[in-house]
């Protein structure tokens, strides 16, 4: 199992929708690790790490988002995984 790290910057309609918690929960069925947080310029930044089908699988829920928002855009960095992470978490 390779294991892969992403930050993905997801832009639009994103903060005020219940986003960061879709993507907690999100990440707990796709079994990924890593953190998202709301970001001062109105989008959302999700840093996970996990195996590479699950963080593709994870990203596909991203682009969707959750009823209430709009997904205009999702940056997608490398990342070197760290296993630092313990879980997924809501950053403030």
């Amino acid at each position: 199992m390779t294991k892969v790290a992403r930050k993905f910057l997801i832009r639009g309609e994103v903060q005020g929708v219940g986003y960061r918690f879709f993507a907690q929960r999100a990440a707990a069925r796709h079994q990924v690790r890593g953190h998202v947080k709301n970001c001062a310029d109105g989008s959302v930044e999700v840093v996970v790490e996990g195996a590479a089908d699950e963080v593709e699988e994870f990203k596909k829920d991203l682009v969707t988002g959750p009823q209430w928002s709009r997904v205009d855009q999702v940056e997608e960095i490398n990342l070197e995984p760290t296993g630092l992470y313990a879980s997924f978490r809501i950053e403030r």
